[in-house]
């Protein structure tokens, strides 16, 4: 029986949600190993001073087996 662990993270990019998620997921792979999955949880923009959107952030629940 595999037992999973869930952690809670948050990522941002300058691109896209998207992008923000990859880079999250590659970040915690380097300290986490087995992810089996990643759950996007929230998405929010911040907008810089001239009301263009300047970057995406994402809550990103990511699983992993406890060995």
């Amino acid at each position: 029986m595999a037992v999973l662990k869930v952690v809670e993270i948050m990522a941002d990019s300058d691109k896209s949600w998207e992008d923000a998620t990859r880079k999250g997921v590659a970040k915690a792979s380097k300290s986490l190993k087995h992810i089996r999955s990643a759950f996007v949880q929230s998405q929010s923009v911040t907008v810089n001073k001239d009301g263009e959107v300047s970057g995406f952030r994402i809550n990103l629940k990511v699983s992993f087996e406890v060995e």
